[in-house]
């Protein structure tokens, strides 16, 4: 634990040294941490030694899932949601099980995987996370609707993939019983959690026998979110819609609250974040990156570059977005910790094919991870008035119209 700390701390140390030129071209603190743990772990220097199964990595991955859907959730509230879902619920009801299903085609003629281990894959790589497009998400020049449509549909797939996961999971160990129950009962008691602590906690705060003093009003959010989660975990809820849900609650009846946490919840947010990516850059070896196979590699490839594409140009036909827009929607699509969650829960749970199926996963979220987050800000700056962006890159837009 004290060599893994060290790792961290020195690792963050270099990320803050360099967050400016990040910010600022195609540098990215995201793949910094995953090329250090991979460089750290066990397949290169051994540093960092860490197994897929260690109760560490799966914590550290749920947690850090669950802080980035709290902050998220808090960007929009309960009325911005309501007047522009039209546009989510495009990409949720249509683009995630097109998303799935393209995938899963892929996976099954090209690695030649059973139909049920590939449509798992499928659902394991449907949802998308924004945190490795956050110059796109936070560039107020990108019109407010793409932000919108990028943030909630990232924060509510990640609980709607999971009854797939679990489903095709059950069927591929064999199992008679799929538990669609208690997979329900576990959707709706996230969702009553996220909705009722907030709420309740909110409503304490604003009668006249309470009331948060300045230094503690930052602490407000960050405890409710701590008993979200704690009340999730006891009563096995989804934690992921929880988090979502409880973010949009604070957003919608505590204004206060959500502007006091903002700046505090996005540094939690990130820290946990960059910790996730270390460990899961330390469980990539170059033995795995071999056992894929080329077949392995190019599914990974088409992953990327043509499912997610094609299920968003069939979900957004006469959808009133401009073609730069649904370019950027069917480009981001990155793969993040909802899909680490879900390959490790995969590998725990001895199928036959656990192993195949994570590996699959892992090459996958490594190439998403180094493409989008290093192509987030280039796509962002598409968006800006011409007299913000560099020169050059003004300059190679022009050509490129042929202005």
């Amino acid at each position: 634990m004290v060599t893994l700390l060290t790792a961290f701390a020195g690792v963050l140390l270099l990320a803050v040294l360099v967050s400016s030129l990040a910010h600022r071209t195609i540098l990215s603190t995201a793949a910094l941490f995953l090329v250090a743990g991979f460089v750290l772990g066990d397949g290169v220097l051994g540093v960092v030694s860490v197994r897929p199964g260690d109760e560490l990595v799966g914590t550290l991955a749920e947690l850090a899932l669950f802080t980035v859907l709290f902050t998220d959730g808090m960007r929009v509230g309960w009325k911005d949601l309501r007047t522009a879902w039209r546009l989510p619920g495009r990409a949720l009801g249509w683009g995630l099980p097109l998303t799935l299903v393209v995938t899963a085609v892929g996976a099954h003629y090209l690695v030649g995987l059973g139909w049920v281990e590939s449509l798992l894959i499928g659902a394991i790589l449907a949802p998308t996370d924004p945190v490795f497009a956050a110059a796109l998400v936070g560039n107020e020049k990108v019109p407010p609707r793409l932000r919108q449509l990028l943030n909630v549909e990232s924060g509510v797939n990640d609980g709607l993939a999971l009854p797939f996961v679990m489903v095709f999971l059950a069927v591929a160990a064999g199992s008679d019983d799929l538990h669609l129950g208690e997979l329900g009962l576990e959707l709706g008691m996230g969702v009553l959690i996220g909705v009722a602590v907030p709420w309740l906690a909110i409503k304490l705060e604003q009668t006249r026998w309470f009331a948060a003093s300045t230094p503690y009003e930052p602490l407000n959010a960050l405890a409710i979110g701590l008993l979200v989660l704690a009340l999730g975990k006891a009563t096995h809820g989804n934690l992921f819609l929880a988090a979502f849900a409880a973010g949009i609650t604070v957003a919608t009846f505590g204004e206060r609250q959500r502007e006091s946490f903002e700046h505090f919840g996005e540094l939690i947010a990130e820290l946990f974040k960059l910790a996730a990516l270390l460990l899961f850059g330390a469980l990539i070896t170059p033995a795995l990156l071999g056992a894929v196979g080329w077949r392995g590699w190019l599914f990974a490839v088409l992953a990327l570059v043509l499912a997610r594409p094609i299920a968003i140009w069939l979900s957004f036909l006469r959808s009133g977005l401009s073609v730069r827009e649904q370019a950027a929607v069917a480009w981001f699509g990155p793969k993040g910790f909802a899909s680490v969650v879900y390959g490790l829960i995969v590998l725990a749970s001895g199928i036959a094919t656990a192993q195949q199926v994570f590996q699959l996963v892992a090459v996958t979220i490594v190439l998403s991870i180094l493409l989008h987050s290093s192509t987030d800000i280039v796509v962002a700056r598409g968006f800006d008035d011409e007299r913000e962006v560099p020169a050059w890159f003004g300059g190679a837009r022009r050509r490129l119209r042929g202005d």
